[in-house]
């Protein structure tokens, strides 16, 4: 009787496992499914940059070149002043970054920790410029910065998202909310000012969110096309994906050649990425504990 009664226990647990274990297998499943089709056309992106010219539109696709064209990846880098638009790049991205994490910060600590008339309502009017797409502000913001004579400069790719970083200070806003208020209050009582417990105790604190933050703006940095396209006139002040689109001629276009300018222009992104991956999942997934 008792032999039954613990196969029977052993029957009924390993039913649960297998109900437990089907919807991983089948979430699994899909998530892989997902990923192949995210690294399709990367894939492609490195092959076609491997290949001649005359390859890169055969089908059946041909996924492995032969022979392997490694100096289309020198043709690419010398065909135009990519080293320039890498230096360009680099530099507005490394200002952005370390001027958002600094205003977004001081914003997020005053609607976080300070009260003031109006706080809750001048946050949500700040939010809701979220919602304004950039199309509507591009022509009254082109005409500014003409205006004040920065138009072929890389002051508009620089000020503007420096300042004003909505999402940002969201962000940060969130992750300061969940830290605990006696430290604010600990420190207060041992005469701290504002600024003492904004540089000394939240910024140590919400490391995280700044690294996330500090990895989203990079990369939206890093990608901008529209701004440079906008802004920029001189070939010498051009950035990485405006200069890549000097590759796409009137009536051809050398793929193998954009393809590999392309895959140079990714490295800094991937690089940041998988450094900083873990501080996106840390920053995120603890932002927005305490509303």
């Amino acid at each position: 009787m008792e032999s039954k009664v613990r196969l029977n226990l052993y029957k009924h647990k390993k039913t649960i496992n297998l109900n437990k274990l089907i919807p991983q297998v089948i979430l699994h499943l899909i998530l892989i499914c997902g990923s192949i089709t995210m690294l399709v056309p990367f894939i492609w992106m490195i092959s076609t940059s491997l290949k001649d010219i005359g390859q890169v539109f055969i089908i059946p696709p041909v996924w492995i070149p032969h022979p392997i064209r490694w100096s289309n990846y020198i043709k690419a880098w010398t065909a135009l002043p990519f080293a320039n638009a890498y230096i360009n790049s680099i530099k507005i991205a490394a200002i952005v970054v370390t001027a958002t994490l600094l205003t977004s910060s001081m914003a997020a600590y005053a609607f976080a920790k300070i009260k003031f008339p109006g706080r809750d309502t001048i946050f949500i009017i700040f939010l809701a410029t979220m919602m304004v797409p950039g199309q509507v502000t591009m022509i009254p913001t082109f005409i500014l910065m003409k205006y004040i004579g920065w138009i072929d400069t890389h002051l508009p790719l620089i000020v503007p998202p420096s300042l004003f970083n909505a999402f940002g200070v969201f962000l940060l806003r969130q992750f300061m909310l969940s830290l605990p208020k006696e430290l604010d209050e600990a420190a207060i009582i041992d005469g701290a000012n504002h600024w003492f417990i904004y540089w000394e105790i939240s910024l140590p604190l919400i490391t995280p969110a700044l690294s996330a933050l500090g990895i989203f703006s990079f990369m939206g940095t890093w990608n901008n096309f529209m701004g440079p396209l906008i802004y920029l006139n001189t070939p010498e002040k051009f950035t990485v994906p405006l200069l890549l689109n000097f590759f796409k001629g009137m009536y051809i276009t050398d793929w193998t050649l954009m393809m590999a300018a392309s895959a140079i222009a990714i490295i800094p992104v991937l690089i940041v990425y998988l450094i900083g991956q873990k501080y996106i999942i840390e920053g995120v997934a603890l932002t927005g504990i305490k509303a």
